[in-house]
């Protein structure tokens, strides 16, 4: 297997048989739990990762510079309000890793549709870029295109604790 980035480094040794006579999984080993959803307050700046309605993990995210209100079209720096999945995983993305959120849905395009806009698309979770442009200070506030960022050690926390279509909530 090559591996082609950092996080993929880190994605492959997590998963790695730490124990080759133990039969626990690795997120067992890692002290991990898998959650069963997800719920983003935006206002609180805190993602939860949650099983069966419990918080598993509280994780500290950053946002766009426009965070207040949901997101209604492309280029608004907003992160989206509402249910979504997660769907899809990027080990060779631009930031450490990123998972991708199901937005838009049926509901975010048919408003955009009304008001005559591209909804945008392209939300992820991610870690902090591999590649900074700017001083380590600009990413300790609200910085992203309407994205959800979080810390790299938080960012390998949630890829190892999720799955694709776990479900997402982003409530104001």
């Amino acid at each position: 297997m090559k591996i082609r980035s950092v996080a993929a480094l880190f994605v492959a040794l997590s998963f790695a048989r730490v124990d080759a006579a133990r039969a626990e999984s690795p997120l067992a080993l890692l002290g991990r739990e898998l959650a069963d959803s997800v719920l983003v307050l935006k206002s609180e700046r805190k993602l939860y990762l949650l099983k069966a309605g419990q918080i598993v993990k509280a994780i500290t995210i950053y946002l766009g510079p426009m965070p207040s209100g949901a997101k209604r079209r492309e280029g608004d720096f907003r992160t989206p309000e509402g249910h979504y999945v997660l769907e899809g995983r990027n080990v060779d993305s631009d930031y450490f890793l990123s998972i991708q959120l199901s937005y838009p849905n049926a509901a975010d395009r048919e408003v955009a549709r009304k008001q005559h806009v591209d909804p945008g698309g392209n939300i992820m979770i991610h870690g902090m870029p591999n590649e900074p442009h700017y001083s380590p200070l600009h990413y300790q506030n609200d910085w992203t295109d309407g994205c959800i960022a979080v810390s790299n050690a938080d960012m390998l926390d949630i890829w190892l604790m999720t799955r694709e279509s776990t479900p997402i909530e982003i409530r104001p």
